[in-house]
């Protein structure tokens, strides 16, 4: 099997290929392997909407269920089992990857119970859980980047549990990030941890940026808003490639780079392009830069292979032109701050929503394998 070219340039671009989604069938049927070999896939994500769809699709997941429901496991018991079991083969399926890239690459994540979004206390106890209950030292554990995320982020990375931090919409959410990321850091060195086997990722969300915008740009409807349409997420990732490039220049990360500490790599998500006018691979080819990853749904990763431009970085140089962006936005009419709340809680909303859809879905199958 060939690595797909254009795909293979983006990763020689420095861009970690990720996909987006992960079930029992990618599993069983050698499908992930696959991707891996073809598709330059280094990495997986999930998240509760993932997970939801894969048990409700097709009956991979029968005979667990039905052993499960013999001994008698509740509903939550079962989603613990099911998600784990699946996360744990795909950490064993990107083993390889791992090695390879010296532990940057590799990962597979996983994400907290949603309903823990603003409980500090109960996410840092369901990520420790995790950790040990997968049990593989290329797992991410994901933390959702609300204000009782932060902490929560610190206090697993001081216990050496690497950290996907999700849901970050602003650069203002992204600095907090890195800021809990380096506490996390100088904690776990504290406490005597290689800090090199402690890895993060800053998960940057992109069209659900240019989506709030474009339905405000619309509303307002002058021809200077009109404009300004699908131009918000790219400027906003690219500024948030800047203030990583700040930090991690910077001396307080340079103190423990000395004892092996890795950068937080920014990462690109909600990569699918949701408006149709747009070209598919936008929120790839348009976010080009070293030490970046890229987590694509499998359509986006097949329109990339079919027809990607990958002409290098196309990050480097944009800081002024992006901020621009964000200037003729708040000259327009609109409220960036607001576009960033409204977009944290409509995430947390959202998989919260997808939770409880996979607990009914998962109670009803239960139901049937009595």
């Amino acid at each position: 099997m060939t690595q797909n070219e254009r795909l293979a340039a983006l990763s020689a671009a420095g861009v970690s290929v990720w996909l987006d989604d992960l079930s029992r069938d990618r599993l069983t049927s050698g499908n992930l392997a696959e991707l891996v070999a073809t598709r330059s896939v280094v990495g997986v994500t999930t998240n509760p909407t993932i997970f939801q769809k894969a048990l409700e699709k097709g009956h991979a997941y029968d005979k667990q269920l039905s052993e499960l429901a013999a001994r008698g496991a509740d509903v939550d018991a079962v989603i613990r089992t099911v998600t784990t079991d699946d996360v744990r083969n795909g950490c064993d399926v990107l083993t390889k990857a791992w090695e390879d890239s010296d532990g940057v690459d590799g990962r597979v994540s996983i994400e907290v119970d949603p309903r823990l979004a603003h409980d500090t206390d109960k996410t840092i106890a369901q990520a420790l859980e995790l950790w040990k209950i997968v049990d593989r030292p290329n797992l991410f554990i994901k933390i959702p980047a609300t204000k009782a995320g932060l902490p929560a982020i610190t206090a697993a990375l001081a216990e050496g549990v690497s950290v996907n931090v999700t849901l970050i919409f602003s650069v203002e959410r992204h600095r907090e990030v890195m800021d809990a990321y380096l506490a996390g850091l100088e904690a776990a060195k504290a406490a005597g941890h290689d800090l090199s086997k402690i890895h993060s990722v800053a998960s940057f969300f992109v069209s659900r940026v240019d989506t709030e915008v474009d339905g405000r740009l619309e509303k307002i409807g002058s021809a200077d808003a009109l404009a300004l349409r699908g131009k918000a997420g790219v400027a906003n990732a690219r500024l948030a490639y800047a203030a990583y490039e700040e930090v991690f220049a910077g001396e307080r990360f340079a103190a423990l780079a000395a004892h092996g500490a890795r950068v937080q790599r920014p990462l690109w998500a909600s990569t699918g392009v949701k408006n149709p006018e747009y070209p598919d691979t936008l929120y790839v080819t348009e976010l080009v830069a070293a030490n970046t990853v890229n987590t694509m749904p499998e359509p986006t990763l097949d329109a990339v292979a079919d027809h990607g431009e990958v002409t290098g970085d196309t990050i480097a140089g944009t800081e002024a032109a992006s901020q621009q962006v964000f200037d003729q936005l708040s000259a327009v009419g609109i409220d960036l701050p607001d576009v960033f709340e409204v977009l944290e809680k409509e995430g947390v909303d959202k998989f919260e929503a997808s939770w409880g859809e996979l607990l009914d879905a998962t109670a009803a199958q239960l139901d049937a394998a009595k």
